[in-house]
């Protein structure tokens, strides 16, 4: 530690030194002395440390920049144009086509939006739901509630987080440790993993969107989810005060009563769902249907279950890293929404087993919900994500971050999970590999091919990090990994970042 304080404050120190203001009456300095000092400073290479830029530096790097044309070209053009509209490789988007030779039959219409939110997660979860749906009943649109499994959500998140506060206090973490700091920074989000939707469809069920429609706060939850991180905040500290003195029994009706509280905030702002509900509905041939009066959870055991058993999909990862290991269970601490709930797992495997799988599924008219980096190498507007689609190198003459890899991206903080979407169809080549992915997005209609986003296989390989299929689509050996007691990542780890 004592290198590092003086390594960084070097220049500093060296001033103050000529002049002895920091030296002590032993001569000695941050316990160097002058002449330790000294060796430092005529020694800073040594240590990996450069000196202060000079003004010669600067004024060479002024000079270099401003004697090539094309920065000069480049920095006029930007100074008018968006970074990456500019990038956009013309060559590249040319052989770009909306055109795949297996797609799912009955894509899932309207084509939905998120908005101000993070519960893409949660869209492209009913978005896969919906298409057996649309097929059962004969019907042209159809969406689930949306708002329903955010209101669900919101409840049982914050109900696990006092909860884990408590079990983390009792672990003896300090406060001001970087387990709880990191809690402590986000205590809620929109985002989410598949085991947590699995915990919410399985206890609290689905309904149809018309039965329960956004609201301003569902579509917008900035606003809500600040009133609940301060909430959560000044119950962690009630809570972690009692764990740590060891009042344990005064625990549970503490969370009572805060949750008393936070169920009044979430039900004010994303109105409260009703307990029962009947579907009516116009099939194709223009034929009324009713459905009803049934609950959120009998729907879905006996109309949805059926034809989409949410505990018959397995979540698939690609984590490249080292001390991860492909053919391992893998979870992340502290990641859950629900006490008592299924617990997020996911089996490692090699980014092949993915491809393979999607491959399968959608050749069988199943979509396939995954989760990528989604903003690196992406143009929003043409809806491509692709390697060479952002031309990074023509204007700024460095590339940028294709030279990391995959696992080294996780590593330094370059990429993570960040978005959830659907796979709805594929193009395979004469070889039978895949080429490029058809994508439905859940941010409107006005991006990509009327809101689908075409993915080419090496982005998927470098930015895909999980996807779930059925159970069937994956061999016994895959299968086996998940009887394995999961390996845990720490909490703050990139494999937990879409749940935040």
């Amino acid at each position: 530690m004592r290198l590092v304080v003086v390594i960084t404050l070097l220049p500093v120190l060296c001033s103050m030194a000529e002049s002895s203001a920091l030296l002590s009456d032993d001569g000695n300095i941050y316990g160097l002395t002058k002449a330790e000092l000294e060796d430092f400073a005529n020694n800073a290479l040594t240590f990996g440390t450069t000196p202060p830029l000079s003004s010669e530096q600067l004024k060479n790097l002024r000079e270099e920049f401003y004697s090539c044309p094309k920065n000069i070209l480049a920095q006029n053009a930007l100074s008018r144009v968006e970074v990456n509209n500019l990038c956009i490789s013309r060559r590249k988007q040319q052989e770009l086509v909306h055109v795949f030779n297996h797609k799912i039959e009955g894509e899932g219409k309207p084509v939905t939006n998120q908005k101000s939110t993070g519960r893409c997660w949660l869209f492209a979860c009913l978005n896969t739901i919906r298409v057996p749906v649309v097929k059962q009943y004969n019907i042209e649109e159809f969406e689930f509630s949306q708002s329903y499994l955010f209101f669900w959500d919101k409840v049982e998140r914050c109900h696990n987080y006092l909860n884990t506060i408590v079990e983390v206090a009792n672990r003896g973490e300090k406060k001001d440790g970087r387990l709880l700091s990191f809690l402590f920074s986000d205590p809620i989000g929109d985002g989410g993993q598949w085991d947590m939707l699995v915990n919410l469809i399985t206890k609290h069920g689905l309904m149809p969107k018309k039965v329960f429609p956004e609201s301003y706060s569902s579509e917008a939850s900035a606003q809500l989810n600040a009133i609940l991180k301060s909430k959560l905040r000044e119950y962690s500290s009630e809570l972690y005060n009692l764990a740590s003195q060891g009042n344990h029994e005064e625990i549970p009706k503490k969370i009572e009563s805060q949750m008393a509280v936070l169920y009044r905030i979430i039900g004010i702002c994303l109105g409260i769902p009703p307990e029962t509900f009947t579907w009516e509905y116009y099939d194709k041939n223009k034929q009324y249907h009713s459905i009803g009066p049934i609950t959120p959870l009998q729907f879905y055991q006996e109309k949805i279950k059926p034809i989409f058993n949410m505990e018959d999909k397995i979540c698939i990862v690609n984590d490249p890293r080292e001390t991860s290991g492909y053919g391992k269970a893998l979870t992340v601490d502290c990641l859950s929404n629900m006490v008592g709930g299924r617990p997020v797992v996911y089996n490692n495997q090699p980014i092949e087993v993915l491809m393979n799988a999607a491959v399968q599924s959608i050749k069988n008219n199943e979509p396939v919900w995954y989760g990528c980096d989604v903003g690196k190498k992406f143009t929003r507007k043409l809806g491509f994500e692709d390697l060479d689609i952002i031309d990074y190198t023509s204007v700024f003459n460095t590339t940028v971050s294709t030279p990391m890899t995959k696992a080294d991206r996780m590593t330094y903080g370059e990429s993570a999970m960040t978005h959830a979407m659907v796979l709805t169809g594929v193009h395979v080549n004469e070889q039978g590999e895949p080429t490029k992915w058809r994508v439905e997005n859940s941010w409107g209609d006005e991006s990509g091919d009327k809101g689908y986003l075409l993915m080419t296989t090496d982005w998927f390989k470098e930015y895909v990090y999980e996807l779930v299929v059925d159970k069937k689509y994956l061999s016994q050996e895959v299968l086996d990994v998940n009887k394995q007691k999961p390996q845990v990542l720490p909490a703050w780890d990139p494999m937990g970042t879409l749940a935040r």
